[in-house]
């Protein structure tokens, strides 16, 4: 499984039960990454994607933790309990400190770059994608 996160400069993905940024670049990329296969996500997650046109892949369940073998955006969760089916983490970095209180905590040094790429989004002037894959 595929992992696609948000974070801060510290790690932090919420604060106030609440998503740090948004930015519609983001959420395009994240379409394009998951070219066309099924995209799986909350409903809270599934908001941002509103305006998109192409959301036929997105799939919405409150479980698709448990549900999905495919690639998965996660914004309000803890994937700690899902690491041993995780075989990839994309994080895209909003290069800012932002206020947060629920952090992404998994121990990067289990896993290798594999590729990094800065755009400019809509909403700030440098965001990263990077990408992982699980040292075996």
């Amino acid at each position: 499984m595929e992992v696609i996160l948000t974070l801060e400069n510290r790690n932090g993905m919420l604060f106030n039960h609440r998503r740090l940024s948004r930015d519609r670049r983001v959420c395009e990329k994240i379409l394009d990454y998951s070219n066309e296969k099924e995209l799986w996500m909350n409903a809270y997650s599934r908001k941002l994607f509103t305006d998109l046109t192409d959301i036929n892949s997105i799939q919405v369940d409150e479980e698709f933790l448990d549900k999905s073998q495919s690639i998965c955006f996660v914004e309000n969760q803890d994937i700690t309990p899902y690491l041993p089916k995780i075989d990839t983490l994309v994080l895209f970095q909003w290069n800012r400190d932002y206020p947060a209180d629920f952090f992404f905590t998994v121990d990067l040094s289990q896993w290798n770059l594999i590729s990094t790429e800065d755009f400019e989004g809509t909403s700030h002037e440098k965001i990263t994608m990077e990408v992982y894959k699980k040292d075996l």
